[in-house]
């Protein structure tokens, strides 16, 4: 083992028991009440501004929609060109700019992006950033800079109120008060003038749009346009406005003035401008050029369909408040229980993809049930050497045998194969691959994109966006991209017809290669599980 991967084997590991050590404390403790949120004074609340056909972005919007009732989609398959689409709607913004995200690393695209709302600021845009605190450490003086230009307020959701330096460190300070902490913001959503969003899996980061020398993950957002963009800015302002989204100054509290604050920010920021061509290829692996090309004419081509957008209430936070005598109101819409309902309904088919998959009982009594009626279901997860939680994938594996017996197919994403397949468009040679994306197709006919993982976390203590859309050409379009996945860049797991155990099944230049164990995954991952999983319950993953 080399001295990096020793090192972050050591802090993979030191990181995951100190939580769960946090996590066996808080409940050992036997306090079971919640914890409050200090209130601000001045704290405005604010609201979307209506899209408007006297923006650039809102005239293609509406010249675009043959109906109003319609939502139009575009899905963004691949880095460059889901990066190249925000970076087009950042730029052409007039109005406002709504951000929210679990994750905006502090790396060369985070620092970029920032800079692009600080010039659509600079042009009279609202800019509004809503970040999950939980990797925020260190970022404080570079947000609470971007903060000092006009037109821009930022706010952290469900903040660590001390120990800000480092993710140990918070955890540590707010040990008495771990319910709460625990409870993340894994909304993703990227909202401009009203009239465009985006909504899927990726945060803000390097390795979410193939830019990371190393290791990229493989992803799917969906550009959306039309009736659903609007419940997406409601929802944006139920978590701008809830008792969890707190300034950031309110924690950073800094004695510069704010001219300094914003050369601090425009200091940091100037080295990170991306290449000219952000995209290399003329097209994606759909046949699709850059929507920055469409931005000039009369219309841009999506698919329409009937959308919904579904999204956790903020309340999941707070879920150990009681909840009123006959009422189970603040469990009956979050994303999860609505995709249930989802395979519940399935008739024919069901295909998954979920970076993190673990079923739990109640996911396996939806998949038994629609087996004996009939349904078949493929599922398309990371490999133990492609997740970047082990973890979780122990809590998968302990469900893969009774799946694979039920007739489920199963499919696990590898990281050398993804990265030799440049067809597929996702990955560089030289980067290993990571599935990040969290989509389901019903029947070839229902579409669900979101941020929502299919395993506990999702399930119980993230908050989750989403939208579901009736379309069978982007049922279509999205089976295909899953179909290359599966065949291309994944391992097929069967049982063994002789004896009964798990092989791994992979097709090189149309020969069937047989793994007999979990292939590609290296010592220390193998070594990571065997130290930690005996420690960790299904509910913690």
């Amino acid at each position: 083992m080399t001295g990096d991967a020793t090192h972050e084997f050591v802090r993979r590991l030191a990181r995951s028991l100190a939580l769960r050590w946090l996590a066996l404390a808080f409940a050992a403790s036997g306090t079971a009440g919640c914890a409050s949120l200090p209130a601000p004074a001045g704290v405005e609340p604010s609201f979307a501004i209506p899209a408007s056909a006297e923006t650039l972005l809102g005239r293609l919007a509406k010249n675009s929609s043959p109906d109003p009732t319609l939502t139009g989609v575009r899905l963004l398959p691949t880095g460059p060109y889901a990066l190249s689409t925000r970076i087009a709607l950042a730029a052409r913004a007039e109005r406002t700019l709504d951000v929210q995200y679990y994750l905006l690393q502090n790396d060369a695209t985070g620092r970029y992006l920032l800079r692009l709302m600080r010039d659509a600021a600079a042009r009279g845009v609202r800019v509004r950033l809503l970040l999950d605190d939980m990797y925020t450490a260190g970022m404080d003086d570079m947000l609470i800079g971007l903060a000092a230009h006009p037109n821009i307020e930022v706010r952290l959701f469900n903040p660590f109120s001390a120990g800000r330096g480092h993710v140990l460190t918070r955890f540590a300070a707010s040990a008495l008060d771990f319910y709460r902490v625990n409870h993340r913001m894994h909304n993703k959503l990227f909202v401009a003038d009203g009239a465009m969003a985006i909504v899927g899996g990726r945060n803000i980061a390097d390795s979410y749009f193939t830019r990371d020398p190393n290791q990229n993950f493989a992803d799917v957002d969906a550009l959306l346009v039309g009736a659903v963009v609007e419940q997406l800015s409601s929802a944006f302002d139920d978590y701008w406005n809830s008792e969890f989204a707190i300034p950031l100054a309110y924690f950073a509290p800094t004695s510069t003035s704010a001219e300094e604050r914003r050369r601090a920010f425009d200091d940091v920021t100037a080295r990170d401008a991306l290449p000219t061509e952000v995209v290399e290829e003329k097209t994606d692996v759909l046949g699709y050029g850059p929507i920055v090309e469409e931005m000039s004419d009369p219309r841009i081509g999506l698919i329409w369909g009937v959308a919904s957008a579904w999204v956790d209430p903020t309340a999941k936070v707070w879920n150990c408040r009681p909840v009123p005598e006959g009422s189970t109101a603040p469990h009956l819409h979050t994303v999860r229980l609505r995709v249930e309902g989802l395979l519940r309904n399935a008739r024919r088919e069901v295909t998954l993809s979920s970076p993190y998959f673990v079923p739990a009982e109640d996911g396996m009594a939806i998949f038994g049930q629609g087996v004996r009626e009939g349904v078949s279901y493929k599922v398309l997860t990371n490999s133990l050497a492609a997740t970047d939680e082990p973890l979780v994938h122990w809590g998968y594996m302990r469900y893969r045998r009774r799946m694979l017996l039920m007739g489920m197919e199963l499919y696990e994403l590898s990281p050398t194969r993804a990265s030799r397949d440049r067809g597929f468009g996702l990955f560089g040679s030289r980067t290993l691959g990571t599935l990040h994306a969290k989509t389901a197709v019903i029947d070839r006919s229902t579409v669900f994109i979101g941020s929502m993982n299919f395993d506990p976390r999702s399930d119980a203590l993230n908050t989750e966006i989403g939208i579901v859309i009736e379309s069978p050409q982007l049922a279509r379009e999205m089976l295909r991209l899953m179909n290359l996945d599966k065949l291309q860049s994944s391992y097929r797991v069967r049982l063994s017809p002789e004896h009964g155990r798990l092989e791994w099944i992979g097709i090189d230049d149309f020969n069937e290669v047989v793994h007999n164990d979990e292939p590609d995954a290296d010592f220390r991952t193998r070594m990571y599980l065997r130290l930690v999983a005996p420690f960790v319950s299904e509910g913690m993953l």
